[in-house]
């Protein structure tokens, strides 16, 4: 039986499930792992028979690589991407005006990396085969969805024979993308625009490299703007906009391509076109993304421009908060109500998100003479304004999710919203491991010092964990914190003691001596909440 228990309708028992995905790209894959590693029993439904061939995500952050970390797969998936590579912002005539590196945030990975998207899609899918209890269906098409009182009857259609079956979830995720379907069963809007330049986006294979190809340029020429991008496994991105008098068709020929790479130099005899596809991009969000018992994440709920590598890692944190939430609700660890925080937490951070994006694609696609001659003088010279210049050139354009409403205590403290950060420590049998490896994806108290008693969290079985300082044994119920990153940040928020959520967010903070505000209503752990869920190794 799974998790949540069968769920009602009179459909056969292996047709029923916890939870439904609705597409099967990278939001969608990255709830398959969180859910099967969660133990539930859950069906994936994607229409489509491989993964999508052509690479439209470009990179990632440290942050992705840390949900991916909880299901045992950041390792490998780093193996395939290229880390710590600067960006540059190039004028008319190939001079940098504005360089910056991203800067670590304290999640134990690389702050930025390159991927190739069909690459890491079919890990995270090999990833998916550990799973017992979750069921792919490839070339299967949800076309109706049916709420009741007791779940969700999905019609799905198998597009190999047309054949037609009825599945019930107690919840559905759907996935599939800006144009989603399920989206518009439900009579959701999706606000936003459309922009009106269209971009040709141009997949090659490196023959010959030439200097400098590990660096992303933002080549910001008001006569054709371009994105000249790094991708690995010896690939190689650029993006050209389509100008006005411009035939389309031509733009996606390979000879239409070589002349517009030649501007950099670029011989026919250094790449190997091997794909070009015509994109739009939309600034849009999902009126709402939760309807009764089915939530939209990803471009299903949201889209943004490309400029600040931030669309396909929007929808991870969207399943990656979702998903735990789920799993407590299917195991009456907490009332239905909670998961009604998944869009109070998420949606205002995907806002700003792609509020960022829009701006730093100004900076790159205007096309006024006037503007782009007073940008490519101004911001040199405020990149040597102390403070401002190094704001510029640390990247801090992706804005720290912090959540300033949604599942946390009252009064708020100056932990409460966010993560904590994840450094090495040394766990309780002296090994050097990453601190989410320790945490296990559960409820937990996190102490910096001795203990102050929590009766309210002791009484439902919340474990504690104390922080040692630097240069400590390791003890049991401990973990020694070698670099002091952890005590650090908490010693700068007041916060003596810390309760976890299973996604490392804080929920409430007190200082030392004071006791927590207690769980939150209706709180009600089982036996599973007490033990790991983190899954070591990969497929």
């Amino acid at each position: 039986m799974s998790a949540g228990g069968r769920t009602g309708g009179g459909a056969d028992d292996e047709d029923e499930y916890d939870v439904a995905v609705i597409g099967y790209g990278p939001t969608g894959v990255t709830a398959a792992n969180l859910l099967g590693a969660a133990g539930l029993r859950v069906v994936v439904l994607e229409r489509d028979a491989e993964v999508f061939s052509r690479a439209r995500a470009i990179s990632t952050d440290e942050e992705v690589l840390r949900i991916w970390q909880r299901v045992g797969l950041a390792e490998r998936l780093k193996h395939d991407m290229l880390a710590d590579r600067p960006l540059d912002f190039v004028d008319a005539r190939g001079r940098v005006f504005l360089s910056a590196r991203p800067t670590p945030r304290g999640h134990g990975h690389p702050p930025q990396m390159f991927i190739y998207q069909p690459a890491l899609e079919q890990v995270l899918r090999d990833g998916v085969g550990r799973y017992p209890g979750v069921d792919v269906r490839l070339r299967h098409e949800c076309v109706r969805l049916r709420q009741d009182a007791d779940g969700v009857e999905l019609t799905v259609v198998a597009t190999a024979d047309d054949s037609v079956r009825r599945l019930r979830a107690r919840y559905v995720i759907a996935a599939d993308g800006g144009s989603s379907l399920t989206r518009a069963q439900l009579n959701v809007g999706y606000e936003g625009r459309t922009y009106e330049d269209r971009w040709v986006v141009i997949d090659t294979k490196m023959i010959k490299p030439w200097p400098d190809h590990d660096r992303l340029r933002f080549r910001c020429d008001p006569a054709r703007p371009a994105v000249d991008c790094p991708t690995p496994l010896g690939h190689h991105r650029w993006e050209f906009p389509i100008l006005p008098g411009d035939d389309e068709t031509h733009l996606t020929t390979d000879d239409a391509i070589h002349s517009m790479v030649s501007r950099y130099g670029i011989d026919r005899d250094q790449i190997e076109i091997l794909r070009a596809t015509v994109y739009s991009h939309h600034v849009r969000f999902a009126a709402r993304f939760r309807v009764g018992r089915v939530f939209l994440a990803g471009d299903a709920a949201h889209a943004m421009p490309p400029w600040i590598g931030q669309g396909m890692a929007a929808g991870v944190r969207d399943v990656a908060n979702l998903c735990w939430k789920l799993d407590a609700v299917l195991r009456g660890e907490l009332p239905e109500p909670v998961l009604d925080s998944y869009e109070t937490e998420r949606k205002p951070h995907v806002r700003e998100v792609t509020r960022r994006a829009v701006f730093v694609g100004r900076i790159i696609t205007d096309r006024r003479p006037v503007v782009t001659r007073l940008r490519d003088a101004l911001l040199p010279l405020l990149n040597r304004v102390p403070g401002f210049g190094d704001r510029l050139q640390d990247s801090h354009w992706i804005p720290v999710a912090r959540y300033a409403d949604g599942l946390q205590a009252r009064p708020r403290t100056r932990a409460s919203g966010h993560q904590i950060p994840q450094p090495w420590v040394t766990g309780p049998d002296g090994t050097r491991v990453r601190l989410d490896d320790v945490l296990g994806g559960r409820w937990l108290l996190l102490h910096d010092g001795p203990p102050t008693p929590q009766p309210a969290w002791r009484r439902s079985g919340v474990p504690s964990l104390t922080v040692l300082p630097a240069g400590s044994r390791p003890a049991e119920g401990a973990v020694v914190d070698r670099d002091g990153v952890l005590r650090t940040w908490m010693t700068e928020r007041r916060a003596a003691t810390l309760a976890l959520r299973p996604d490392a967010y804080v929920y409430a903070a007190a200082p030392s001596g004071a006791r927590l505000p207690p769980p939150p209503a209706g709180f009600a752990p089982t036996s599973h909440m007490t033990t790991s869920t983190a899954v070591q190794g990969t497929p």
